[in-house]
């Protein structure tokens, strides 16, 4: 039997004919892993953003199979691969909180139900203990999948593959949900109603659906930013960027069209900092008008992508959509849409338990004990993840949030500054641009909690942030 050694892979080599420049080899199990990734990703969209519970429970089996292979992949190879990212340290501290909410610890004149039921009462920190125990599962599938994509996403060619994969799903949705929206069927996918809801493609809400466009086109752009498309495939690259822009500005949603202009004013910044730097070490007069030129390209090539998102949008007869995204229609209503009572209640509840909140995905067990409403609507979220977490996981939960995010930067932005190859250069600050989209949309609603969503989160910050080597160029000498 074989001696099972543990590694750590911190710079993978490349990968040619199933063998790495290293000399290892590639397993079947891993190829077969990858695979499963991208395939992950796709389905887990389509299938209405995985929020039903048999979909889910079909995702928490496969991550049981994902590390089946994991095993496998190290019993072929003789070792077992993992990641030192720090990243997954915040992820296991979330379910590490989850299992003390777990604990029965509560005092019995703290419960909810009183003399009203029959039923045993349960002591669990948690307020909704079922909930607490599912978000916990799901955690573990997602840190199953996060874990391997570190590892297993190791070469260039599959973190091309996997970029690529996620811009040609996001230009799938947008037409899909373009098609759909001048249909004028309310359905998802034209299969499924969502009566407390507006579906958009394959989205239940269609404020999710923009979560997934800001993600998808901070990656493309991120690519056409800094030169990382060949001259003959750009034009379907922005022909995609503006597909999907027209989808995002057609979901109404204020939250994603702000987090758009968000995510571009971050990569021209982005792109900014380090065309800047460059300069310094190249002081002269062309190269600073060089600079200014570059600049001046940028700046003019994200307001004309705007100004056309905005005429398509107008030309197709969607100035309604992209009024509303804009805030210009009129009325009287609540402009928060009932955003300032949800965040009111959900203070209280961060009042009561500080520390470590009401409970994983208790959120909306919890709301009743302080709704001031009439109670006709259960509401399940506070549209706002960060406030959600505080009210969830407590203080604790909230750190550990911030510090993932912190991480994620840090190290991507490390990527970034220094790479040299434009791919993989636009790649890391285009993922970093789709994240940095959604965590702004995070704070007017909770897109980060379709489980399809975060799923494709973590992939882009592993996109962000993995370390892969450039292919080798080895010259062989010619034989007389």
């Amino acid at each position: 039997m074989k001696n099972l050694a543990v590694s750590q892979n911190r710079k993978p080599a490349t990968v040619a004919n199933g063998k790495a420049a290293n000399g290892e080899i590639e397993s079947a199990a891993s190829k077969i892993l990858v695979f499963a990734l991208y395939a992950t990703v796709v389905l887990a969209t389509v299938l209405f953003g995985m929020v039903d519970s048999g979909t889910l429970s079909l995702f928490c089996l496969s991550a049981g199979a994902l590390g089946w292979l994991w095993l496998i992949d190290a019993w072929k190879t003789g070792e077992l691969r993992y990641s030192p990212s720090f990243l997954q340290l915040p992820v296991l501290g979330l379910i590490f909180v989850g299992l003390i909410q777990l604990l029965p610890l509560r005092s019995t004149g703290d419960s909810l139900s009183g003399n009203l039921l029959s039923l045993p009462i349960s002591r669990a920190l948690s307020l909704d203990a079922f909930a607490t125990r599912l978000a916990v599962v799901e955690l573990i599938a997602m840190l199953i999948y996060f874990a391997a994509a570190l590892v297993f996403i190791n070469t260039t060619r599959r973190l091309r593959a996997v970029a690529t994969t996620i811009i040609i799903l996001g230009f799938a949705m947008a037409v899909v949900g373009i098609i759909q929206y001048f249909s004028g069927d309310g359905r998802a996918l034209w299969l499924r109603e969502s009566p407390q809801a507006v579906p958009f493609a394959s989205f239940i809400n269609r404020h999710h659906f923009g979560a997934l466009m800001e993600m998808t086109l901070g990656l493309t752009l991120g690519l056409l930013y800094t030169g990382g498309v060949d001259r003959e495939k750009r034009a379907l690259y922005i022909f995609a960027v503006i597909t999907m822009g027209v989808a995002l500005v057609l979901t109404s949603s204020r939250g994603a069209l702000l987090s758009f202009f968000g995510l571009l004013l971050f990569l021209t910044l982005a792109v900014f900092s380090r065309r800047s730097k460059k300069n310094l070490t190249n002081e002269n007069t062309a190269s600073e008008k060089s600079a200014m030129t570059n600049r001046l390209a940028l700046l003019g090539g994200g307001m004309g992508l705007i100004l056309i998102i905005f005429g398509a949008v107008l030309l197709l007869g969607g100035d309604s959509s992209l009024m509303r995204g804009l805030g210009a229609t009129g009325g009287a209503g609540d402009v928060s849409s009932g955003r300032l009572q949800f965040w009111q209640t959900t203070l209280l509840m961060i009042r009561d338990f500080p520390f470590l909140g009401v409970g994983l995905d208790a959120f909306g067990v919890a709301y009743t004990r302080y709704d001031a409403m009439n109670g006709y609507f259960r509401i399940e979220q506070a549209h706002n993840d960060y406030l959600q977490v505080l009210a969830e996981a407590g203080i604790i939960g909230l750190g550990l949030i911030l510090a993932f995010i912190f991480l994620l930067f840090r190290r991507g932005w490390q990527v970034f500054s220094t790479t040299h190859d434009r791919v993989r250069r636009g790649i890391s600050i285009g993922a970093l641009a789709g994240c940095f989209g959604i965590l702004i949309h995070s704070f007017f609603d909770f897109p980060l909690r379709t489980p399809s969503n975060l799923l494709t989160f973590l992939i882009l910050t592993v996109l962000a942030t993995v370390s892969v080597e450039n292919p080798i160029l080895r010259r062989h000498k010619n034989r007389t």
